[in-house]
């Protein structure tokens, strides 16, 4: 879908690390291949893939919203232990097209849920051959 409306530029990165949703201290998402956005004047926000995301407590509800980045948002509640609460997340399912790597992808509402980053891995440093490796 191509972006016909302007807003403001958002940047989207690999979190780079495990990263994990929790709702009233049980886990509803855990993925090592989680998405950062961010957004000028705005809090970073952690998009799960879909895959990672435990949907069986996800409901699709009837809101939606309309981002000028993202386009036109799903939103769903979250039914856990007898607790329902609305709006807990969203997902574009068709973003525009400079938001299109966040398709597939569901994010939580911080006020409602406890979202976890562990620290990146840092990159391991390997010393060159002398002379170089070869097979």
């Amino acid at each position: 879908m191509a972006n016909n409306v302007q807003g403001p530029k958002v940047a989207i990165t690999a979190v780079g690390a495990r990263a994990r949703v929790l709702f009233e201290g049980h886990e509803v998402a855990d993925s090592d291949r989680a998405l950062m956005l961010s957004e000028p004047g705005g809090p970073d926000v952690c998009y799960f893939p879909l895959e990672d995301v435990e949907t069986f407590f996800l409901r699709r509800n009837d809101h939606t919203t309309v981002s000028p980045w993202g386009g036109a948002a799903t939103w769903y509640t979250i039914l856990r232990d007898a607790r329902v609460v609305e709006d807990a997340a969203w997902s574009y399912e068709h973003p525009f097209d400079d938001a299109g790597i966040i398709a597939g992808h569901i994010a939580f509402a911080p006020e409602h849920v406890d979202v976890q980053i562990d620290a990146p891995t840092p990159l391991r440093h390997v010393q060159a051959h002398d002379p170089p490796y070869v097979d």
